[in-house]
């Protein structure tokens, strides 16, 4: 959830004037009180139980071996279209990781929807 915090934060990330969302397949409980203990107050936290909406948008080919869906962004704009999707979490992937520096991202909004 640092992620997510750190974003809020980020003044650089909010002036790119994106929304963000989180969606995970843990219960709206178990977001709720993730969201209480981490301090996070703008960004939405959507359960994705059924993982329907992970596979939606095809995220699930990069689940670790237990389904659980990796650490993908999705960048979709004002279309409704996918702009960029990368995922950082994959089994696959050699720089496999959970936080992505702020600047990086700012970079791929900059770079995929202006």
């Amino acid at each position: 959830m640092q992620q997510i915090v750190d974003l809020e934060n980020s003044p650089e990330f909010l002036a790119e004037n994106v929304a963000l969302l989180s969606i995970a397949r843990d219960a709206p409980a178990e977001l709720a009180a993730g969201a209480l203990e981490s301090g996070i107050v703008k960004t939405s936290l959507l359960s994705d139980a059924d993982k329907k909406v992970s596979a939606s948008y095809d995220v699930l080919k990069w689940a670790i071996p237990s389904g659980e869906p990796g650490h993908t962004f999705v960048l979709v704009n004002q279309d409704g279209t996918i702009a960029w999707i990368k995922d950082y979490g994959a089994p696959d992937n050699p720089e496999r990781t959970m936080y992505v520096p702020i600047e990086e991202l700012i970079q791929a909004v900059r770079d995929n929807l202006k």
